[in-house]
């Protein structure tokens, strides 16, 4: 019987799903993490592995020639040596658009904390700050509604598609670029197609949502954040990378930027060092925008569909 690894399943099923599906290709041992040092190891004797973060080298691969087919639990695919991949014949696949709705959703629960500030009056309530209020109500902090306001979209792919839908329905207007062309049916109402400069100079908030490439890395620099309205707000939901984060630190500090909401920093876990940590209206979450159960029960059946086709000789979302 083909022996399946995982190599990190936790973050994928901390409990509350079942592996069970997968055991039905082969002989499945699953590990919650995986030490750097030990996935070559762990890797011996099995045909399939799958992957959420732990990086497979092209060393990994040479040390584990029965190695056949790499099943990644994420739509990012980044940690696989696919060059080396493919020279070994080694099918790679991957989970398209199984979060869509998750982090399209999470963008809008970012935005909005950053509009009203649920959580901190909650706490200013249960502290005892409304007992004590000689007012019918309070408010700690600046308070903001959306209607009129833009917001500039970059990266429309699907994610960028629902944030678009949801934000028109609070009378937003939104521009939105990609790296292909928008296609004509998304467009129309309050959705424009703009450049890239266009948004920078007009949006009130930008939210990410494109892959990192070598061409985007830290395009939220401080070259492009002078282009930039002056409180602009930044969210990002996509790749830390794209954010170069001492210069946004910096506009946080002295206001360039008005407020940023982050799932997602360049290096995970963040460090204690990031100078994220300690600026002004920030909100930082530990990249869990993607995962709701309903999005992760969509990212265990596809990984099924993905070894049942690579078993039955006609894989699916190969990359």
């Amino acid at each position: 019987m083909r022996k399946i690894v995982v190599l990190d399943g936790y973050t994928e099923n901390p409990g509350d799903l079942s592996w069970d599906a997968l055991g039905a290709y082969g002989r499945l041992t699953v590990y919650d993490r995986t030490p750097a040092e030990e996935t070559a190891r762990r890797m011996e004797g099995a045909e399939i592995v799958l992957t959420n973060k732990t990086v497979i080298t092209r060393e990994h691969m040479e040390r584990n020639p029965q190695l056949k087919f790499i099943s990644v639990l994420a739509t990012g695919y980044n940690v696989v040596d696919l060059k080396a991949a493919r020279e070994r014949g080694i099918v790679v696949s991957n989970v398209p658009a199984y979060g869509t709705e998750s982090v399209a959703q999470f963008t809008m629960a970012l935005l909005l904390e950053l509009c009203h500030h649920v959580g901190a009056h909650s706490a200013s309530v249960h502290s005892g700050r409304w007992s004590s209020c000689p007012d019918f109500c309070y408010w700690e902090h600046p308070l903001t509604e959306l209607a009129g306001k833009t917001l500039g979209i970059i990266g429309f792919g699907k994610i960028g598609r629902s944030v678009a839908r949801m934000a028109a329905g609070f009378g937003m207007k939104i521009l939105v670029c990609g790296a292909h062309p928008v296609p004509e049916q998304y467009l129309g109402g309050p959705v424009q197609s703009a450049s890239l400069e266009k948004i920078y100079a007009e949006a009130d908030i930008l939210t990410l949502h494109c892959p990192l490439t070598e061409e985007n890395k830290e395009m939220i620099r401080r070259e492009t954040i002078e282009k930039m309205k002056p409180g602009f707000w930044l969210i990002n939901t996509a790749r830390g990378g794209l954010v170069r984060e001492q210069d946004l630190a910096e506009a946080l500090r002295t206001g360039q930027a008005g407020a940023a909401a982050l799932d997602v920093v360049s290096q995970e876990p963040i460090r204690p060092d990031n100078p994220l940590l300690h600026t002004p209206n920030t909100i930082l979450t530990p990249h869990i925008a993607w995962a709701p159960r309903e999005a992760r029960q969509r990212l265990m059946d596809v990984t099924v569909e993905n070894i049942r086709g690579f078993v039955n000789g006609t894989p699916v979302n190969v990359v």
